[in-house]
């Protein structure tokens, strides 16, 4: 049963609503669930990173090929996170099995023998057949369902984000238009990825991204609270950054770096149009207690260079909705979710562990 025929049962509250909580909502509510998202931020559009998703393939059909067209914008190429978190959100927007809610901050998860439940910050509880945490590396609802195994953990280095619309650089450092989208380069202490990425309709808003891989601050995220211990606490906006890091990185860009990239980061740092985040991993033991279960960041963080991560969480939406098509009557919710862990768990858990050879080696100063 879904959502074509009209017909709604079982209901589902998602805690978290981005990337992977709108495609779990979408995908939920494709199989006919009453979903309830709840998200802490306001509805503001956020920005992010660029993302390479490929548009739906030969073998992809149902929610996984619309889940890929969204993302993708229906071709391969860099999409900014802002770009797939737009179409997403229209897409959830319009459909009427879904409750999308903002500024809502979930303190408190739990659950008995009917229902899971919420308790948000302004004293309102929330009951659903099913609860999904998609709240991130830092999730609240994972500490329920994984309370011996709660925190992801600091990888050992850091990723520094910017991203530039090329507008704003010199014409004679903007890339042509058959310049590669993706471009590797070494730097001393780490590694960049520069990407062209696209930005709404058209090439003319295009934006130079650069994706800077640095094992050499680790003090500096400890000394500003960014890290303690082996938890990530929170990233590094660029407001915070201490200017001589501004400029011993501007110094390092200048030395070593290659247009367009290296006009494009100078700007970015010149602006603090930039973000520090630490890297994190997290090795899943279970993904479901009960009728909660987690989903993308929540489940399961890789290492950056595994590539997977957004992948993974759309597939844990997908594989989700397939598992609850079968129905939510009585203890039908949590026969599925179990189902899902079943076909999530040791995929997810080997593909972190894939990258954890990476993180020991290019972690220093752990």
């Amino acid at each position: 049963m879904n959502s074509k025929n009209g017909a709604t049962y079982g209901s589902a509250i998602v805690v978290g609503a981005s990337l992977s909580g709108l495609m779990t909502g979408i995908a939920l509510a494709r199989e006919g669930v009453q979903v309830t998202l709840l998200e802490k931020v306001g509805s503001g559009h956020r920005s992010g990173a660029g993302l390479q998703v490929d548009a739906a393939g030969f073998n992809a059909t149902g929610t996984e090929r619309l889940l890929r067209n969204l993302a993708s914008g229906g071709k391969r190429s860099i999409q900014l996170w802002s770009s797939i978190e737009s179409r997403l959100r229209k897409e959830a927007e319009e459909d009427s099995r879904i409750e999308l809610r903002y500024d809502t901050r979930v303190e408190f998860v739990d659950q008995d023998d009917t229902s899971a439940f919420v308790m948000t910050d302004a004293g309102e509880t929330i009951h659903g057949d099913i609860l999904i945490g998609a709240d991130g590396h830092h999730s609240l609802v994972r500490r329920h369902v994984a309370p011996d195994n709660p925190e992801a953990t600091f990888a050992g280095y850091m990723v520094w984000i910017a991203s530039t619309k090329e507008a704003e650089l010199p014409p004679h450092m903007r890339p042509g238009y058959n310049h590669p989208e993706v471009t590797m380069l070494e730097s001393l202490n780490g590694f960049l990825f520069g990407s062209i990425i696209e930005s709404g309709e058209g090439s003319s808003n295009r934006r130079i991204g650069c994706t800077w891989y640095d094992n050499s601050r680790n003090e500096l995220l400890r000394r500003l609270g960014c890290v303690e211990g082996k938890v990530v606490n929170h990233s590094l906006k660029g407001p915070d950054i201490p200017q001589e890091t501004i400029d011993e990185l501007s110094t390092l860009v200048s030395a070593r770096w290659d247009e367009p990239w290296k006009s494009a980061m100078l700007h970015a740092l010149r602006h603090r149009n930039l973000t520090g985040t630490p890297i994190k991993e997290y090795v899943p033991t279970q993904l479901v207690r009960g009728r909660i279960a987690l989903i993308g960041d929540a489940a399961h963080v890789p290492a950056p260079i595994t590539a997977s991560g957004f992948n993974a969480s759309l597939q844990d939406a997908v594989e989700l909705g397939k598992c609850v098509a079968k129905g939510m009557e009585g203890i039908a919710s949590m026969k599925a979710l179990k189902n899902y862990e079943s076909l999530r768990l040791q995929k997810v858990r080997k593909m972190v562990q894939s990258g954890q050879t990476y993180n020991r080696s290019f972690g220093l100063g752990r």
